[in-house]
């Protein structure tokens, strides 16, 4: 079993910094690729970002590339979002999502990928 809990989420004016924590504990995420999710009110989930079990490889959404940045640090381990420039429309809840696969890679962006969860947490950017 692996539990991940998300830290970090909060209220910020647009165009402010946030930075999202995902702490795993249960089992070794060494060999996980992570994700963020998050879901706006009213809407579905929808990927924000991901990396592989070595960090070499990001993905990130269209709509937050060049503003998020996300690392991981195997040795705690924790994997973080670094939130930059944000914008009303960032304002979600945030979840973070390992993929058990021993590949350790970003297979997509879809959620039936991730088979554990966090339980979220709130991003919230005013104008």
């Amino acid at each position: 079993q692996v539990l991940l809990v998300e830290s970090g989420g909060g209220l910020v004016q647009a165009g402010g910094s946030l930075r999202l924590s995902c702490a795993v504990s249960g089992r070794t995420i060494r060999r996980y690729a992570m994700g963020w999710f998050r879901q706006a009110p009213g809407k579905e989930r929808e990927f924000v970002s991901a990396i592989s079990w070595s960090g070499a490889t990001p993905y990130y959404a269209d709509s937050v590339k060049g503003r998020f940045t996300i690392s991981r640090d195997n040795a705690k381990p924790t994997v973080y979002l670094e939130m930059n420039s944000l914008k009303n429309k960032d304002t979600a809840i945030y979840y973070c999502a390992a993929d058990a696969s021993p590949l350790g890679v970003v297979r997509g962006t879809r959620e039936s990928e991730y088979d554990y969860w966090g339980q979220g947490t709130q991003v919230t950017v005013s104008s």
